[in-house]
């Protein structure tokens, strides 16, 4: 399938995947019906991500709406995570806040890694509010973030934590591994994307 930004201009972004993440079952949330993820691509520099919060969002904690900035340790509330790996171990994190604060990261192995301080890698995050929750739409810009990630075959992880009205978090991912939450676990990059074809 085959999308255009609006107005028709911009790249044409195809169609990858819709799949739907599980939550964590030591993490229950009972206003959160569920959390879905769209991935549109654009030749092989651009990765579009679109999570849908389903759910009642008078019972949750969204960040309110701020200026566009990177920002750190986002999920401490609620936000959607793309994980992305060309090769393991090493691999890169994003974060996209409903404030539309963002961060990324580059890790050379598991959990050892460091933020990325570029302003060049910017989401663009839009969130729109539904009826029957919140969508969010942020773009990867895959050259940007690691020439090895352009136009190649990678591994992604999809994820995302949910804040209760109470503080209380839940851990949405495409797989968990057994025990704790843990979306660095290898086992939870369980999206294979195949190499870019303009």
């Amino acid at each position: 399938m085959l999308f255009r930004q609006k107005g028709g201009f911009g790249p044409l972004f195809v169609l990858l995947a819709e799949v739907k993440l599980a939550c964590h079952p030591g993490t229950p949330s009972h206003a959160v019906r569920g959390v879905t993820a769209r991935l549109e691509r654009a030749g092989g520099e651009d990765l579009k991500v679109t999570y849908l919060l389903e759910g009642d969002l008078a019972r949750l904690r969204i960040p309110a709406p701020a200026r566009p900035r990177s920002g750190d340790k986002l999920w401490q509330h609620t936000c959607f995570e793309i994980f992305i790996a060309r090769r393991m171990p090493s691999y890169h994190e994003l974060n996209f806040s409903p404030s539309r604060e963002w961060a990324a990261y580059a890790f050379s192995q598991y959990r050892n890694g460091a933020p990325l301080a570029d302003d060049s890698l910017d989401p663009q995050i839009a969130v729109r509010t539904r009826a029957d929750g919140l969508e969010l739409e942020a773009t990867v810009y895959l050259q940007r973030l690691s020439p090895q990630l352009s136009g190649g075959k990678f591994s992604l992880g999809l994820s995302a934590v949910i804040e209760d009205a109470d503080g209380a978090l839940s851990y949405w991912a495409l797989r968990h591994p057994p025990g704790k939450p843990d979306f660095h676990h290898a086992e939870a990059f369980a999206l294979e994307l195949d190499e870019a074809r303009d």
